[in-house]
């Protein structure tokens, strides 16, 4: 029997040349290794049955220690947290571009709501962040982190519509305004359009990510900002 090998040598990457000899490939460089813990982290999230996941679990399926998982972060707590880093950076620079793109206030809400809800279907295991599912048990920091989010992101979506509020009182004729009826609150809907986008991604997940989140969202929404 082979002695085992050092939590070090276990880690490593090693690769055969065309040859068969074998050599000890390059380590991952400290950031590369973060993010491959992310993604794994994230692509284990997208387990229908929505399992906690353990640190035991996740350096298995990487192959490596959990000692090794420890050298990047520090707690489970905080991989979850570079996960909504990645979701808060990602979300936000896609807004950004939709106002930066967009004339009309009421364009740019309808542009946000459904790339919410086209994030989930392509981020299935974020899904399970967003709506908390994956965070219950952890420290209660987190929860407050997506809450925050999606303050902001209303808040977002508020700015939007009152700016074609904005619009329309200046020009309601002008091209691509849309009219708005009296009495519209942009508060109201902000806070629709947030309550709306949580239900599709609780409904995907509950689903076991089956249902699709984005099945007549573009006609409800509309119905929700007109």
């Amino acid at each position: 029997m082979q002695p085992s090998q050092p939590t070090e040598a276990r880690d490593a990457v090693v690769a055969a040349d065309p040859t068969g000899v074998v050599h000890r490939a390059a380590r991952p460089k400290p950031g590369e290794r973060r993010v491959h813990i992310l993604q794994t982290l994230a692509s284990m999230l997208e387990t229908p049955r929505g399992e906690k996941i353990t640190t035991a679990a996740l350096a298995a399926r990487l192959g490596v220690s959990e000692a090794a998982l420890y050298r990047h972060f520090a707690s489970k707590a905080q991989m979850y947290e570079g996960l909504i880093d990645f979701i808060e950076q990602t979300l936000f620079a896609l807004i950004n571009q939709i106002v930066a793109k967009e004339p009309s206030g009421v364009l740019q809400a309808r542009a946000i709501a459904l790339m919410l809800v086209n994030f989930s279907t392509k981020n299935a295991g974020m899904t399970r962040v967003l709506t908390c599912e994956a965070l219950v048990g952890e420290h209660e920091r987190l929860a407050e982190r997506v809450n925050q989010m999606l303050d902001r992101i209303e808040a977002s979506l508020r700015q939007c519509l009152r700016l074609s509020i904005a619009e329309g009182l200046q020009d309601p004729n002008k091209p691509g305004a849309v009219p708005l009826p009296k009495g519209y609150d942009p508060a109201v809907r902000a806070n629709l359009v947030v309550r709306y986008v949580i239900g599709c991604w609780h409904r995907y997940a509950q689903s076991g990510f089956e249902r699709s989140p984005v099945e007549y969202a573009d006609e409800q929404i509309r119905v929700i900002l007109q």
